[in-house]
C-alpha cells in the first residue's frame, strides 16, 4: 500500500495588487481548507457547502455561512466567487474558508482565485 500522506497541504506567498498575500490550501477527507491572508491571521471562517437541491446537475449549489468573525452580505458574495471553482474541482466537496484581505475588488478576486488554483490539492 502507497504511504499517503493523510493530509496534503500546499502553501504560496504572493504580492497581489502591492500587497504580501499568504495563502495555504490544505485537502481533508471531506472537506478543503482555503486560507487566503493579507493580514498574518486566519480572519473570517466561511463554510461552503454543496446544497442538495440544485438548480443544475452538474453544478450543485453553494450555501455560505459565516462560523467565526462578522456576518455581513459582503463576505457571502466574496467566499462564493473566491472558491466555488475549488469545490467544483474537488468533486463537489465542501470548503472551509478562512479569509483576512485588505482588497476585495474583482481584480484581487481575480489573483488570489490564481494563487489558490497554484496550490491545488484537491
Amino acid at each position: 500500500m502507497e504511504d499517503k500522506p493523510l493530509v496534503v497541504s500546499k502553501q504560496r506567498r504572493e504580492v497581489l495588487c502591492g500587497i504580501p498575500t499568504q495563502v495555504v490550501c490544505t485537502a481533508f477527507s471531506s472537506h478543503i481548507l482555503v486560507v487566503v491572508t493579507q493580514f498574518g491571521k486566519m480572519g473570517t471562517l466561511v463554510s461552503l457547502e454543496p446544497s442538495e437541491m440544485a438548480s443544475d446537475i452538474s453544478r450543485p449549489m453553494l450555501t455560505t455561512k459565516v462560523l467565526l468573525g462578522q456576518d455581513e452580505p459582503l463576505i457571502h458574495v466574496f467566499a462564493k466567487n473566491l472558491v466555488t471553482f475549488v469545490s467544483q474541482e474537488a468533486g463537489n466537496r465542501a470548503v472551509l474558508l478562512a479569509v483576512a484581505v485588505k482588497d476585495r475588488s474583482m481584480e484581487g478576486v481575480k489573483a488570489l482565485r490564481e494563487v489558490i488554483r497554484t496550490c491545488q490539492v484537491w
